[in-house]
């Protein structure tokens, strides 16, 4: 058999939902994956310090400088646990503060996962790919606010998607040449509303939005999944990533969510990819990448019978694929500002603050009154603009709750 030597990972959000699925991952692959550096914004020390000591890490970052000394002795705490003797341990490295997580990003190894949430994940991810490391990403904002920064310094194959409709198209554009693709057809659970009309979203409360059918997400991505706002920012990505039309990226409907997406080619064949879903699948492909991962995640068991529903997304319903389109092609950092003003409508939404139709409509307010911004050449522009479009979003709040 041959001998492959393990890949070399870094992963940043190690502590949160990506991070914990892709350590499991790497538990049950360590001939194929050795983790050599973790990060994690702070709000969790012992996790973290847990991390460190079962994985053998050479270095962990820190978001919050605050916290290095609650990270050491949480280090000693869980050295103990462990049973180590005193001073049987290797302390890693710790990198803290604002710029931890992109200095982790250029540490020596051959892949970067990128969980990080937010806007702060933008930088990371640029430094990992000025760096030369294969790239597996799972940063919305990176594509979303900063794409064409991201274009700028992205080598061709260097980009490896982690969401589960983008790890899809990815394999499913291996069937043809980039020439043949006709369209791109992402699918969409729905949400906690799917098939209602735009009247029966009346009043919906924020309970009833978390109550998502088939994915255990964080209260805002299940919010964005509810508004179908999730789905904009996913359009926005494949774009971004596949380099095609935003007229030739399509969404559809799939309460099943074992059709993860499907690439429609110029000869009429369309070629999908389907699993249970199970993010373990498209982390273990992204850390990976190009080779699979062995039983990674389940199967679809092919002994039981299936029926599985596509239908077309009621954008009068749900209009925020159409607005993210729009946002998209406009460029000038407005695909920043839909997805900054949308994190504030989702906070409002949440305290009770706006109605839930007012997250959308207010989104859709916040762009059509953005300035002419250019084309974002550094982070700080992207940053300056999405803190416009969560100021005016916050100022028009109350302006769409007295609308209601």
């Amino acid at each position: 058999m041959e001998h492959v030597t393990p890949r070399e990972i870094v992963l940043l959000g190690s502590t949160g939902s990506i991070g914990t699925q892709a350590i499991d991952v790497v538990r049950r692959g360590p001939d194929r994956f050795r983790v050599v550096g973790i990060g994690a914004g702070g709000g969790n020390v012992a996790r973290l310090a847990a991390q460190a000591l079962e994985l053998g890490v050479d270095v962990v970052g820190v978001a919050r400088a605050s916290v290095v000394q609650d990270l050491q002795l949480a280090f000693y705490a869980e050295a103990q646990r462990r049973g180590y003797p005193t001073g049987g341990f290797r302390i890693p490295k710790i990198l803290a503060g604002p710029d931890a997580m992109t200095e982790l990003a250029t540490w020596p190894c051959d892949t970067v996962l990128n969980g990080v949430v937010g806007s702060l994940g933008l930088a990371p991810t640029l430094a990992a790919l000025r760096a030369g490391r294969q790239l597996a990403l799972a940063n919305k904002e990176s594509l979303v606010a900063g794409g064409p920064l991201v274009r700028a310094v992205a080598s061709p194959g260097q980009l490896v998607p982690v969401d589960s409709e983008h790890s899809a198209l990815a394999q499913c554009l291996r069937g043809g040449a980039a020439r043949e693709v006709r369209r791109l057809v992402l699918t969409a659970s729905g949400g906690a509303f799917r098939g209602r009309t735009r009247a029966e979203l009346t009043g919906v409360t924020p309970d009833q939005a978390l109550a998502h059918p088939t994915w255990d997400m964080g209260p805002v991505v299940t919010i964005n999944s509810a508004t179908l706002v999730n789905k904009g920012l996913e359009v926005i990505e494949a774009h971004e990533l596949f380099g095609i039309g935003y007229d030739a990226i399509q969404v559809m409907i799939h309460p099943q969510s074992v059709i993860h997406s499907m690439v429609e080619f110029h000869d009429g064949s369309t070629l999908a990819q389907c699993s249970p879903p199970d993010m373990r699948l498209p982390i273990a492909l992204a850390l990976g990448w190009p080779d699979r991962f062995p039983a990674a995640a389940a199967a679809v068991d092919w002994t039981a019978a299936h029926t599985w529903e596509l239908r077309p997304l009621d954008e009068e319903a749900f209009p925020a694929v159409r607005l993210a389109k729009a946002a998209g092609r406009a460029g000038r950092c407005r695909p920043a500002i839909y997805n900054a003003a949308n994190e504030e409508c989702v906070a409002a939404f949440t305290a009770g603050a706006l109605p839930f139709l007012g997250i959308v409509d207010t989104v859709e307010r916040v762009l059509a009154q953005a300035p002419d911004f250019s084309e974002p050449g550094t982070v700080e522009d992207v940053l300056g603009a999405e803190a416009w479009a969560r100021k005016r979003a916050r100022e028009l709040v109350p302006v769409a709750t007295e609308g209601a």
